[in-house]
């Protein structure tokens, strides 16, 4: 190992930026996709609780095929030699950005998007500081993906390939590691120090036992303003068995909600990894208390690469405890998919098969009439427009027939776009997403003698920001974020019932925290 009063002189000959772009694998869009069903966001808006989703408690968390290091033996020491060698390329990355003039711009010690990745390829500050943020936050999938690339582009940097011998260390990969400490032991220019740190890397790795399961905790908790907690008419009318009666006013109302999972993880060879994933959330109305519920989820998944695909299949079962309501149990199971087009786009797809039920009893004599299965197909498209800006399109369709001939039975179609900034103070995104919904049959509690037929449209602001960069102390890795909203959703049908407005404002807390 390198004796610390000694400074190694950096080879900028070696480190000239190549002017061509490097490939890099896009962003996984399916990951994304399956987040917006993850931990963070299983706290629903005030007033969305309706039969739409009064089934579904929970959806897949994300998988992927980040490791972390078990406890193996003499594994202080190798976290040790990891440190040491990311601390003395850290030096050398300032010393970069110190002579470059790169150091006060977008690399500095500020958030470093994908985005910004895909766009800059080749700059050598801001991707190895992008490397050394995702391995704090313990994305090591990223950080690795950054690290071979960089290696490819500039394979006589010594520094480079021991940043990345070091995470593959800490994350427990054989294979990899061993092949680097071997490409390593053939340079002649390498020095008796480096030469020294491999082989004691080497022989710890010898006498390491295999690494197995990764677990993650996931917590979120959040609040919700509304105005129209009952989603109900413009007109404050409704109709009722061919009556129509007054609805009432539209009520302001805060909602209270905790999120919390628990996720295992395990690699299954060099490219896919299983996960399952158990999951609680609560919601708490303030003054309405009829949609209070708990929810219980369990899931299963696994994810894997054939080729330029990404594959994760899933099964997801849950129960959703209504304060007020019958129970509601179903089970889901599906796939999803993406690939890459380029470096500026990625598709995504998926199918999932839903079977929802409810609990039938005394208080709820009509529970069955929501039991249904369900098939839903997805589209989705990426786009990197610049380092700045970025845009997402979503296409969805799902055919939902209840089990009791009651006028539940619907066809949905979705479309969403939405436009991402990846600004250097926080994250926003500004979305617009258009549902039509077009039921079979009459619901003769509603209107004997016309299906019902929606076209809702939601709009949406918002904005993530990571509490580290406000307080580092709090959150030195910046795990801990904050998340601002807005949404106004109008919906527009034929029955007066579900013609209707709404405007809600939410703030949530998310963190992901690595138990072992």
């Amino acid at each position: 190992m390198r004796k610390k009063n000694k400074k190694k002189s950096f080879r900028k000959k070696k480190l000239k930026k190549n002017s061509k772009k490097g490939i890099i694998s896009p962003f996984l869009f399916f990951i994304a996709f399956l987040s917006l069903f993850s931990l963070t966001n299983l706290i629903m808006p005030v007033g969305a609780y309706n039969e739409k989703i009064n089934n579904i408690s929970i959806g897949l968390p994300k998988i992927n095929l980040d490791k972390k290091m078990d406890n193996f033996p003499k594994m202080e020491e190798n976290i040790k030699i990891a440190e040491d060698t990311e601390n003395k390329l850290l030096k050398v990355i300032n010393e970069i950005s110190e002579e470059e003039g790169t150091g006060t711009t977008t690399a500095n010690n500020k958030n470093i998007t994908y985005i910004q990745i895909l766009q800059n390829p080749n700059d050598l500050d801001l991707n190895l500081k992008y490397a050394q943020q995702q391995g704090k936050m313990g994305n090591y999938k990223q950080t690795i993906s950054t690290l071979e690339r960089l290696n490819m582009i500039y394979p006589d940097n010594v520094e480079i390939k021991l940043y990345l011998l070091s995470v593959l260390v800490q994350i427990d990969s054989p294979e990899k590691a061993n092949t680097i400490i071997e490409e390593m032991k053939l340079r002649r220019d390498l020095e008796a120090e480096d030469l020294e740190s491999l082989k004691e890397i080497e022989e710890e790795l010898l006498d390491r036992e295999p690494s197995l399961w990764t677990i993650t905790l996931d917590t979120g908790v959040a609040s919700v303003w509304s105005n129209n907690v009952g989603s109900v008419s413009k007109t404050r009318l409704k109709m009722s068995s061919d009556s129509r009666d007054e609805f009432g006013s539209a009520k302001y109302d805060r909602t209270g909600s905790g999120a919390a999972g628990l996720s295992l993880t395990r690699p299954v060879g060099e490219s896919s990894s299983l996960l399952i994933n158990l999951a609680h959330t609560t919601s708490d109305q303030y003054q309405e208390k009829d949609d209070d519920f708990q929810s219980y989820g369990l899931t299963f998944g696994f994810d894997t690469s054939l080729g330029n695909q990404n594959l994760s299949p899933y099964l997801i079962m849950s129960k959703t405890d209504n304060m007020t309501d019958a129970d509601a149990f179903s089970l889901m199971y599906g796939i999803g998919g993406f690939f890459s087009a380029g470096e500026r786009n990625s598709f995504s797809y998926g199918y999932a098969y839903t079977d929802s039920k409810s609990n039938h009893n005394s208080e709820d004599d009509t529970a069955n009439e929501a039991n249904a299965i369900g098939h839903g197909y997805t589209l989705g498209h990426d786009f990197i427009v610049n380092r700045l800006i970025s845009t997402s399109i979503g296409l969805g369709y799902s055919d939902s027939d209840a089990k009791v001939d009651a006028g539940n039975d619907v066809e949905t179609y979705d479309f969403s776009l939405a436009v991402n900034f990846a600004f250097p103070w926080a994250f926003v995104s500004a979305s617009s997403s258009h549902t039509f919904n077009d039921y079979k049959k009459a619901d003769s509690s509603v209107v004997s003698d016309m299906a019902r037929s929606d076209y809702v449209h939601t709009y949406s602001l918002a904005l993530t920001k990571a509490i580290g960069d406000f307080f580092p102390v709090i959150d030195p890795n910046r795990s801990l974020f904050i998340n601002l909203s807005y949404e106004n959703v109008d919906s527009e049908a034929n029955i007066i019932n579900y013609d209707y407005e709404a405007e809600s404002f939410s703030m949530s807390f998310s963190k992901s925290l690595k138990l072992n």
